[in-house]
């Protein structure tokens, strides 16, 4: 069975600065506070470097999902996110990305092994798994990210990170009082 590894869009393959890049000065202006409640922000997004071929690669190892968090204020986020995935991995029944696409605000609540992110918030503090902290000096890009985590796609052991491991016991105890 392979490993569960998710994927956050925003700052990790999508980079979010070409979309401000792209904003007209009105719309600067007029959301100066909340860029990302611009509507049609995030279709103006591009991928940022390695990160399509990287989700691939990785995609062949994992049970890989990609999950986000879209602005509540900003409707178009929503429609936007699956439409970048859809336009930079593919929109066919057989590919990586197909139905893969979670949005949430709750991002501990999914179950997995592995979550690279470049944030803590919403969640990804909380993420039972190994986070990766994305655009750091230990994980700076997608080549070091893809390397670090093929090592890890053995699917015959589990991961034995810290946080991983912190939260281990806990479910073990959990289990064994429904006994």
């Amino acid at each position: 069975m392979k490993k569960i590894l998710y994927i956050d869009l925003d700052n990790t393959l999508v980079n979010v600065q070409s979309g401000i890049d792209r904003l007209t000065n009105a719309e600067y202006i007029r959301y100066e506070k909340r860029l990302d409640e611009v509507p049609g922000i995030f279709a103006r997004m591009e991928p940022i470097s390695g990160a399509i071929d990287a989700f691939h690669t990785l995609a062949q190892s994992f049970d890989t999902y990609i999950l986000s968090m879209a602005p509540w204020g900003n409707a178009s986020a929503w429609q936007h996110k699956l439409e970048w995935v859809q336009e930079h991995l593919g929109v066919d029944a057989g590919g990586p990305a197909y139905k893969r696409l979670i949005l949430s605000h709750h991002k501990h609540l999914n179950r997995g092994d592995f979550l690279v992110d470049d944030g803590l918030a919403v969640g990804a503090d909380r993420f039972e798994g190994e986070l990766i902290k994305f655009l750091t000096p230990l994980f700076p890009d997608w080549n070091t990210v893809t390397r670090y985590l093929l090592e890890r796609a053995d699917n015959n052991s589990s991961p034995t990170s810290e946080p991983y491991s912190r939260h281990r016991p806990a479910l073990q105890r959990g289990a064994a009082l429904q006994r």
